[in-house]
C-alpha cells in the first residue's frame, strides 16, 4: 500500500493545480505592504495571528513547518526574518521558489516529510510557524518533539490545530456521520471513501494529543484562540473547528 504521506503530498499537489485557497501565493502588493510594516498571517482559516505572538522579526530564524504555498513565508521575509520552509508538497514549494524569485529575497526551501526527523540541527530556529497541517499526520507527538528539538531556548512554536469536529460531519456539515477518532488507516471503508472523495488521508486528534502533546514535548503554553472554517454550515453557526496555540521552549 502506498504510504499515506505520499498520498497526501500528491493530493495537495492536485489541489494546488486546481486553485486551492491555501496554495495561492500572496500578491506583490501584499508583499510591498509587508515591507512597509502592514502585514498579517494566519495559522487557521480566518483569524490573524496576534502581533504580540511575534518578536521583532529582523534577523530572526523562522522555520515554516509544512507551511509552503507562498503565503506566510514571504511576509516573514519582508520583515527581514531569515526564512526556511519545509513541505512535502512539490507544488507548494514551487510557489515559495517563484515568489522569492519574483520579490528578490532569499529563502531555504526543503522538500521533507514532517513525520520523519527534521533535517535540521538542534536549536537552529527562533520560531517554528506551523499552520493547520497536523490533520495529515497520524502521530502529532513526533511533530511537537521535533519542533521542540530544532527550536532555540526561548524559541516560539506557533501552531494551527484542528479540533476534530470537521471529521464527524458529512459534506454539507448538516449531519453527524463519522465516529472519532477519524483514522482511515484503520478502517478500509473510510480509506476507500477518503481516496474516492480526493481528501487524502487525514486524521482527527484529541486536544490531549494536540495541546497535551506540546506540553509533553516540553513547551509552555502562553496563549490560544479558536477559529471557524471561514465558510459552510459550521461557520454560519459560529462553531469553532480550529484553534491556534502559542508556546515557548524555556
Amino acid at each position: 500500500m502506498k504510504k499515506y504521506q505520499d498520498i497526501n503530498a500528491s493530493t495537495i499537489d492536485q489541489w494546488v493545480r486546481e486553485g486551492w485557497t491555501w496554495g495561492i501565493p500572496i500578491t506583490s502588493e501584499t508583499y510591498r505592504k509587508a515591507l512597509n510594516g502592514e502585514w498579517e498571517v494566519v495559522l487557521t482559516p480566518t483569524k490573524a495571528v496576534p502581533k504580540h505572538w511575534f518578536p521583532n522579526l529582523k534577523g530572526v530564524k523562522v522555520l515554516g513547518l509544512a507551511s509552503g504555498g507562498g503565503q506566510q513565508m514571504p511576509i516573514f521575509a519582508a520583515c527581514e526574518a531569515l526564512c526556511t520552509v519545509i513541505d512535502y508538497s512539490i507544488k507548494q514549494l514551487e510557489s515559495e521558489r517563484e515568489i522569492a524569485k519574483r520579490e528578490g529575497y532569499e529563502i531555504d526551501i526543503v522538500h521533507g516529510d514532517m513525520t520523519k526527523r527534521l533535517p535540521f540541527d538542534d536549536e537552529t530556529f527562533d520560531i517554528v510557524f506551523h499552520p493547520v497541517s497536523n490533520c495529515y499526520v497520524k502521530d502529532v507527538h513526533h511533530v511537537f518533539k521535533e519542533a521542540y528539538r530544532v527550536l532555540k531556548k526561548g524559541g516560539r512554536l506557533l501552531s494551527g490545530l484542528d479540533n476534530g469536529i470537521n471529521f464527524i460531519v458529512d459534506n454539507d456539515e448538516s449531519s453527524i456521520v463519522n465516529a472519532l477518532p477519524f483514522d482511515p488507516t484503520t478502517d478500509e471503508t473510510l480509506y476507500k471513501k477518503s481516496i474516492q472523495d480526493n481528501m487524502g488521508i487525514q486524521f482527527s486528534h484529541t486536544l490531549k494529543d494536540q495541546i497535551g502533546g506540546q506540553l509533553e514535548a516540553g513547551f509552555v503554553l502562553k496563549d490560544l484562540y479558536e477559529d471557524t472554517n471561514g465558510e459552510g454550515h459550521l461557520h454560519t453557526m459560529n462553531i469553532p473547528t480550529f484553534l491556534a496555540t502559542y508556546c515557548i521552549k524555556y
